[in-house]
């Protein structure tokens, strides 16, 4: 944990991690959660070792009851299980609709 929250690197499924500024990421990525002052908890993708920080859909902010630390492994469980495949292709993951 750092000053700015709790923060995992992780390999994104094939669909990868839908966010709001640029669509789904994949690859190797860093998952980062941080309490928001609104309510629950603000989460954030990038790829491993760079600058910039993507809001993942739904998680800007996500509410829950759920403890930090509860609250960041189920939301890094959620968006290391596949996305529904259709054909050969698997469509990326996100926060949308809760935890």
């Amino acid at each position: 944990m750092n000053a700015d929250g709790l923060s995992t690197t992780f390999s994104s499924t094939r669909g990868g991690v839908m966010t709001v500024e640029v669509g789904a990421v994949t690859g190797e990525l860093e998952l980062r959660t941080t309490p928001d002052p609104s309510s629950g908890y603000r989460v954030e993708v990038r790829y491993a070792g760079a600058d910039e920080w993507y809001a993942v859909e739904g998680g800007a902010p996500l509410p829950t009851d759920l403890a930090h630390e509860a609250c960041h492994a189920e939301v890094l469980r959620k968006l290391t299980t596949p996305g529904e495949r259709r054909g050969f292709n698997e469509d990326p993951v996100s926060l949308k609709g809760g935890l």
